[in-house]
């Protein structure tokens, strides 16, 4: 979903048959629509809760995080600016928003959604460099370098967007700027070029899916490497073989790195490829063939590529320990904040009531008490005996 090809994540141009195009029930409207909803709140929950953890957290404020805040801010645009709308077009079946926002949205769906993907490429690279090289990662990665590399991430991902966008250049010749269906509905439909898919697809999508998988595979095999020789100088030293002997801590350890770097990398690279390339595939193709893929297909591929948004706060941030603790301390604030918020609502009327009960005291005392409510000296002589 980034690229020109990610228009087409916006609002597909394909044209199936009306009656492919069959109207959903009230019941599949609610379930769909409170589905996605939740999606859209988890993505700009999600990444509303790791720009402030950065931004607030001491041990969070790591140039390398920078990437980490460009990410988040990129799927929280595409929740806000984009998810949102196509939610609505899905479910109504046709864009109510008028011909002149169609664009602007489309524009926004390739730029955040390119702007994402690029992101992620570059936190892989960061995360390589980081770790093949650490001593020289703070002379190369320093402040202005990632500043920069996050300008030019997005001058990309508007070059990708809005400047084909606004030219006209991804609709074939010929083709209405505002289509209708069947029915007679405005349509929010962008019919890419198929050259214009391939372009804009390499760009944004395969190049960076490459990058990434060619600096993940040198990670694990370095993760292994060094795994491997962890074990070769902690392996013990036997004289002897003892029956029931377990194995010492330090090799258990070293399995367990092991088959955590394993999987981690392999949970990363597999919930990135299996969100973004069945839309990337289809996309070129229905660019070729605009009756191949029915609309349905065409708009659940979709949303996987947008639901990406909301698992990249949990993929690169819940699995950080510091994360982790930044969250427990905002949502901790966050909770305390609410509660003094309403017992700041509900105080005025308990006070007004303590109150009137210490007047009507003070006014009517017990006998035997003196004005303020205490008793006498006599009193409790007399209560004693």
């Amino acid at each position: 979903m980034a690229t020109a090809a990610n228009d087409s994540l916006s609002a597909p141009a394909l044209e199936p048959p009306l009656e492919d195009v069959a109207s959903l029930s009230l019941g599949a409207q609610v379930f769909i629509g409170t589905f996605l909803s939740a999606i859209i709140i988890l993505a700009v929950s999600g990444n509303i809760l790791v720009c402030v953890a950065v931004l607030t957290d001491r041990n969070l404020r790591k140039i390398g995080n920078l990437y980490i805040v460009s990410l988040s801010f990129a799927d929280m645009t595409l929740a806000c600016l984009v998810m949102t709308f196509a939610l609505t077009n899905d479910l109504l079946e046709y864009w109510p928003f008028g011909p002149q926002y169609c664009d602007t949205w489309i524009a926004f769906d390739v730029m955040c959604s390119t702007a994402s993907i690029l992101n992620l490429c570059a936190i892989s690279l960061d995360r390589y460099i980081h770790i093949k090289d650490p001593l020289r990662y703070g002379r190369w990665m320093t402040k202005r370098v990632v500043t920069l590399s996050i300008v030019g991430i997005w001058l990309m991902a508007a070059l990708v967007s809005f400047l084909p966008i606004s030219l006209d250049l991804h609709r074939p010749p010929g083709r209405s700027a505002e289509p209708v269906d069947e029915r007679g509905l405005p349509q929010c439909a962008l019919d890419l070029t198929p050259l214009y898919a391939v372009v804009s697809s390499c760009i944004s999508f395969y190049m960076p899916c490459m990058v990434m998988l060619a600096i993940y595979s040198q990670l694990y095999l370095y993760a292994k490497r060094h795994v491997e020789s962890i074990k070769a100088l902690t392996k013990p030293v036997m004289f002897g073989t003892i029956d029931g002997v377990a194995p010492p801590p330090a090799c258990n350890r070293c399995h367990v790195s092991e088959s955590k770097a394993a999987t981690t990398v392999g949970f990363i690279v597999g919930v990135f490829l299996v969100c973004y390339v069945p839309f990337f595939c289809v996309n070129i193709l229905a660019a070729f063939c605009k009756t191949c893929v029915p609309r349905l297909v065409f708009q659940t591929l979709t949303w996987f590529g947008y639901s990406n948004s909301s698992f990249n706060p949990i993929i690169y941030s819940i699995f950080n320990v510091e994360f982790r603790e930044a969250f427990a301390r905002i949502l901790a604030k966050v909770r305390r904040s609410c509660v003094r918020f309403c017992q700041a609502r509900l105080r005025p009327s308990r006070a007004c009531g303590s109150k009137s009960f210490s007047s009507d005291t003070r006014l009517s005392p017990v006998p035997g008490a003196d004005v303020d409510g205490r008793r006498s000296p006599y009193v409790e002589r007399v209560t004693a005996i």
